[in-house]
Order: structure tokens, then sequence, then C-alpha cells
């Protein structure tokens, strides 16, 4: 008994240190009392598991999806033959015909403009934060300006776009930020991007690609949509879909692919298109005609729950609640 508790507690310990749960109550110390034999032999087994994943420097979570390889990359999500290389080519050189020299979509006049431009993107068109940032702009055209602002007073200036309470926040505190640390630039390294308020994965790589040209690839709703529905990836995240295409890309062409996708994607890329394979016409537009997936693999958690229901419904003829009140 003594050693089977030893072991849980161990177990539980290094639960907390590495994110992997040992116990079924993450936070609490498992209670051996209630487990019974097989229970603390569990435990037990449990604990050599975790430790060895943590020799390994991963959870169970991670060690299914992203794996580092000799060259400290992580694996894609799909097969990079050469025949998908040669497909991406293809599509590459048609991408650089149909939109040679793309412009930024997001209107500004600098750096600090622009971050606060994509900061508004969130959830929210392009077209509409065109509309608002003149205005925005002309108040507060640099940190120390917007810093000056009242959150109130920015929050009048950009209330006709979603969310904008808290964008509002995040401009005034980013400002403050850059004014305070980065003596009103706006820094060149990821790191420090990220650690401004409103910044993420996207908006930190936007600003590293198209303001100091280090090669990144930001992924929109438009370059997931068609990266899948390439069969470029099948990732169901941002950070996922954008590992596949650093490795299916040459480096040099990141910061405009990126670009390139997302006008093609506004002209030809529509979300809500049946697929070919279920029924919906062909693909639109020059390249999602000959490169398009029949069946594209589901790119959010909402499209994957209604491909569920309509398997479950095809194979019992029954519909789930959710389905249901859709039909209502």
């Amino acid at each position: 008994f003594e050693g089977a508790e030893r072991g849980a507690r161990e177990g539980w310990r290094i639960s907390q240190e590495t994110g992997y749960p040992s116990s079924p109550k993450r936070g609490s110390p498992p209670n051996l009392m209630r487990l019974g034999g097989l229970g603390m032999a569990l435990r037990r087994g449990t604990s050599s598991l975790v430790r060895q994943r943590a020799a390994k420097g991963m959870s169970s979570r991670a060690a299914g999806t992203v794996s580092a390889s000799a060259k400290g990359e992580a694996r894609a999500s799909v097969t990079v033959d050469p025949a998908l290389r040669s497909k991406a080519e293809k599509i590459r050189k048609q991408l650089d015909e149909l939109h040679p020299d793309p412009p930024i979509p997001l209107d500004h006049e600098s750096p600090f403009q622009l971050l606060c431009a994509v900061v508004l993107s969130a959830q929210t068109t392009d077209k509409a934060v065109n509309q608002i940032t003149p205005e925005l702009f002309s108040a507060a055209p640099n940190p120390s300006a917007m810093a000056s602002l009242e959150v109130t007073r920015i929050q009048e200036l950009i209330r006709n776009i979603g969310l904008y309470r808290n964008k509002a926040k995040f401009l005034s505190e980013l400002s403050k930020k850059l004014v305070e640390d980065h003596n009103g630039e706006v820094p060149d390294t990821r790191k420090d991007l990220e650690a401004l308020p409103g910044v993420g994965t996207k908006t930190a790589s936007v600003i590293l690609s198209q303001v100091h040209g280090i090669p990144s690839f930001p992924v929109d709703t438009h370059i997931h949509r068609l990266a899948c529905r390439w069969g470029l990836s099948t990732g169901t995240t941002v950070k996922q879909v954008e590992n596949d295409l650093k490795i299916i890309f040459p480096e040099s062409e990141w910061n405009s692919l990126h670009l390139q996708i997302i006008y093609y994607g506004r002209e030809h890329g529509q979300a809500h298109q049946k697929p070919p394979g279920k029924g919906g016409p062909p693909w639109p537009g020059p390249i999602c005609s000959w490169a398009g997936l029949d069946n594209p693999p589901m790119t959010t958690p909402a499209k994957k729950r209604r491909e569920k229901e309509e398997k479950k419904k095809g194979a019992d003829g029954s519909t789930s609640k959710r389905a249901r009140r859709k039909l209502l």
C-alpha cells in the first residue's frame, strides 16, 4: 500500500508540472482510500507513464499531433510527397499570375497603425476596419496619442465594429506598453509582439512579415479554408495550418503568398458552399476548379459537429436536438 501511495502521489506531483492529468480532478491529490487495490495499481502505472512523457518533454495531448524532427520542425498534418510539392508549386505560380503584387488590405500610414488595424480586424472584415480607422488615426496617429485617450473615447471611435469594448481596451493598453517598454516603436520579435495586449499568433505574424520583412505565414479564415480545400493541410488550428504551409512552400515566398491567398479567397473561396463530394456544384475559381478536393476536411469545430450529425442521420435516420432546432 505504501508503494502504491508513493507512486500515485508522485504521479500527481509530476502532473502539476507537466500538465498531464494523472488524477481525474487535476489540481487535487488522489484520494487513495477510495481507489481500492486495482485503482492504486492503475495510479502507479499512470505515474510511470507521466514520468516517461515528462522525460521526453511532451504531454500525451501533444504526442499524437506534433513531434519534433531532427531539424526541430513540427510534423505536417499531411504527407508532403513530391506530388503535393508539385501541386503546391503549381498553385504558387498561378497565384503569382492572378495577384502579382498584392497590397496590404488594411489602410495604414505607419507600423503602429497597421498593428492597431490588425488587432481591430479580429472577427471583423477588413472593409469594416478601413471604414473606422481614418477617424481613429486622426485622433491618435501614434502610440503616445493613443495612450493618452480615454478608453471610452476609443470605444466611441470604433463602436461600429464587433467586440469594440475589448478592442478599445487592447489599443489603449498596447499603446501604453509600446511607449513604456519600446520607446513607441513596434517590436520586431514574436516574443515581444505577443506580450502586447490583444496581440496573438496571427497579428504577430502579420507585423513580422509586412513591417519587418521577417518570413512568416499568417493564417486567417480564407487561408485556413483554402489550405484544407486544396489538400495542403488537415489542421484544425491556425498554428497547425501555418506549420503545414511553411513546410510545403519555400520560405522566400511566405510573405507574399499569405496576401495572395487572402485576395484569391475573397474572390473565389466562398465559405458556405456545399462540397462537390456532398452534392454541391464544382468549386469555383481558376485554382479551386482543379486543386479543390471533393470532400475537404472540416476546418472548425462547428463544421465537424455538423458533419457528425449528418453521418448519424444517414446511419439511423435520426437527427440530434441541435439539428432539429435548426430545422424548426
